[in-house]
């Protein structure tokens, strides 16, 4: 089979339309509609139904695009093993992560990775939704749980706690909660129990509502829930990596806190020897370890 056609087909796939895909390759259309019947022709199918609103994958159409977004995310993975120098570290890499733990405590520490790697390009991705490394739709993750992939090398970076927390202000305006029933007479802020989140946070809301809480603000990220804490309204349900940065956060209902939460940082086997891989990993590894110092400076 033609590589070139099967080049061509993908990025059509992709775009939904061969003038896009055309733009894209530096092609004219008419060169790029030559190139699919060609490779329509060379399989005898069909790989496209026609549309005034543009292209649409027929079944064998879909088949064939998967196999050629596998192909093209193996050959990513490839280009990125073979830009990667044994001295320098360069090019893009893209790490993905929760909203939460990404917007809170990883984008803030990135300057310094920034000015020890001034050629590194992060393409930061943040999501709730687990995304597939040995697939390629990103080359490191930072999980709230341990990877379940045997070909994912993983390196546990510590472990958090979801509490409760509130602002000064709020709390000077309406009284500070001690025990987990005085709750009942606050807004608790946090992330519905349903809404993907890691089963720890999940069940220290489940267990907050039991006592009888009837005002709540519901957000779908810790991001959204810190921003409404430190505006005063209401206790909030927030990872304890938080306190460093925003050290005005007063902890309230101390009996009331989550089960240990590990926080793994994966990468897929193949990159192994990434010098990206390794940088990110290094920085990761360091500003882990000013976090635990800074915090064990706080308990003393």
């Amino acid at each position: 089979m033609d590589w070139d056609k099967l080049r061509i087909f993908h990025a059509v796939a992709d775009a939904g339309s061969l003038t896009h895909a055309g733009d894209s390759l530096h092609l004219s259309q008419s060169a790029v509609s030559r190139q699919i019947r060609a490779l329509e022709e060379s399989l005898n199918t069909t790989l496209f139904h026609r549309h005034a609103r543009g292209l649409i994958l027929t079944e064998q159409g879909e088949l064939l695009f998967d196999a050629t977004t596998s192909m093209s995310k193996r050959l990513d993975a490839a280009s990125a093993r073979i830009r990667d120098s044994e001295e320098e570290v360069f090019g893009q890499l893209r790490v993905t992560t929760t909203i939460g733990f990404g917007s809170l405590w990883l984008a803030p520490r990135l300057s310094a990775l920034y000015e020890k790697y001034p050629d590194l390009n992060v393409d930061l991705m943040l999501e709730e939704r687990v995304l597939d490394l040995p697939m390629r739709e990103a080359d490191v993750a930072i999980r709230m749980k341990e990877p379940s992939q045997a070909d994912l090398i993983r390196k546990k970076l510590m472990t958090i706690r979801m509490r409760l927390y509130a602002s000064p202000s709020y709390l000077e305006q309406n009284g500070t909660p001690e025990l987990p029933s005085d709750l009942k007479d606050h807004r608790v802020i946090c992330q519905n129990s349903d809404s993907a989140q890691v089963s720890a946070g999940q069940m220290l809301v489940q267990e907050i509502f039991s006592n009888e809480v009837t005002h709540s603000l519901m957000v779908n990220n810790y991001f959204g829930v810190l921003q409404a804490v430190i505006s005063d309204l209401g206790v909030g349900v927030l990872p304890d990596y938080l306190t460093q940065d925003f050290p005005n956060l007063v902890q309230v209902v101390p009996d009331l806190e989550s089960n240990d939460v590990p926080v793994f940082l994966a990468y897929p086997e193949e990159l192994r020897h990434s010098r990206r891989i390794e940088a990110f990993r290094d920085f990761v590894s360091d500003e882990v370890i000013a976090y635990r110092r800074a915090r064990r400076s706080e308990q003393a």
